[in-house]
């Protein structure tokens, strides 16, 4: 299934490279939040995450250009989106004075970056102050390889994005391009859930809307021995096996399809897990009256937003006996501090399988947000740092920025 693995026999290798005199040109994703008023940056996992192939550059005798995109702005005018303001905590965490120029092809940036010594730090501008980065224009390209001997993508986030910084640029880089310990990592940890011989695999696929996970759930049904659904699109294959949801969210466009992945699941052997009962609320707020309701009689003018109790516990028993267990959506609205029991209680037993020997892969932005608010990240096995990327690379769906290294 998995198409997109590092040909390391093919391709340099950041751990064996001699970064010596040279300046590595990383793509990193530090599109990280900013708060509104002071614009300080207010989760850095990104930035962290970067950090290992950041310092194994410096430590071996380099210099490291850093460039990113942060926000989507229409202009270099959008000063909001403006890199400068991501600066001083990069080096606080890099434990380096990180160097800054305002703009990412000016002269002023090249000589900045050919003025670098061993050891020193350059952020150039936001690559998508220039609408070129993301049309993936060859000539943009050009210009930004000139900031470095070595090219290094370690932007597992942007992965799957023909940009100028991820897909083009490599190609000017022939015998000189690599990925970082981060895209390493990410691989590794996809292509050890999909192709251990480690069984059973579990496979929890959550979220809203059935339409946006069916590539993922039909490519995962060959590798699975259970799968279980929930969020939002658990209730259109409970009203596809012919219960009452009353006002939850349900896809009636996607009833066949439901019907056809439960058929699936059966003639592949894959246990295939429904929710059984769950939260309903008479409205969309977390201070709307509430009930544990069968998940096939759910009154009308009630919604699900949460699954029950049994189904927790019948969760928690699957989860603790799996050797292998993929994450990706929530079972509820856990946003809602009302309706995130499920989403924790999954999150709690991945941890404690996890604990017990268990590889757990946590991917895809919700389930990725859940853990951390549960601060449950460091207890697990990967935590993803992509979230369209993962997605895709789950589907099999080969990225653009992995396919430019590999080539």
């Amino acid at each position: 299934m998995l198409i997109l693995r590092i040909k390391s026999e093919k391709m340099a290798k950041i751990s064996t490279y001699d970064f010596k005199e040279k300046r590595a040109l990383i793509r990193v994703d530090f599109n990280v939040p900013l708060d509104k008023t002071s614009f300080e940056v207010t989760d850095d996992t990104r930035i962290r995450a970067a950090k290992p192939t950041i310092d194994h550059i410096l430590k071996n005798g380099g210099s490291v250009v850093l460039m990113t995109h942060l926000g989507r702005p229409k202009s270099a005018e959008d000063q909001e989106y403006s890199v400068k303001h991501i600066v001083d905590h990069t080096s606080k965490v890099l434990g380096v004075s990180v160097k800054f120029v305002s703009d990412c092809i000016s002269e002023e940036a090249f000589q900045a970056s050919s003025d670098l010594k061993a050891g020193e730090v350059l952020l150039l501008e936001n690559l998508r102050f220039y609408s070129e980065e993301t049309k993936g224009d060859k000539d943009f390209a050009q210009k930004l390889a000139k900031h470095g001997d070595v090219y290094v993508n370690d932007a597992f986030g942007t992965a799957h994005r023909a940009h100028a910084s991820t897909a083009i640029i490599a190609e000017f880089f022939p015998n000189d391009k690599m990925f970082g310990f981060l895209i390493e990592a990410e691989i590794e940890s996809v292509d050890k859930v999909l192709n251990s011989s480690d069984k059973p695999l579990t496979a929890i696929v959550g979220g809203a809307k059935v339409s946006s996970k069916i590539t993922i759930i039909e490519k995962l049904m060959d590798k699975v021995d259970n799968l279980i659904v929930g969020g939002g699109m658990a209730f259109t294959f409970v009203k596809a096996q012919g219960g009452q949801v009353g006002s939850s969210l349900v896809e009636d466009d996607y009833l066949d399809t439901a019907k056809n992945i439960l058929s699936k699941a059966k003639d592949k052997g894959v246990n295939i897990y429904i929710p059984v009962d769950a939260i309903a609320a008479d409205k969309f707020d977390n201070g709307a009256n509430t009930q544990e309701v069968d998940i096939r009689q759910i009154p009308d003018g009630w919604m699900g937003l949460d699954v029950g109790a049994q189904t927790r516990k019948d969760c928690t028993e699957i989860l603790l006996n799996s050797k292998l267990i993929l994450w990706n959506g929530p079972m509820g609205v856990f946003e809602l501090s009302n309706f995130a029991q499920g989403t924790i209680s999954v999150a709690q037993d991945i941890a404690k399988a996890t604990a017990s020997g268990a590889f757990s892969l946590i991917g895809g932005g919700d389930s990725v947000a859940a853990i951390n608010q549960f601060n449950l990240a460091d207890q697990v096995s990967y935590v993803s740092t992509g979230g369209g990327a993962m997605l895709e690379y789950l589907e099999g769906i080969e990225l653009p920025g992995i396919a430019a290294i590999n080539q």
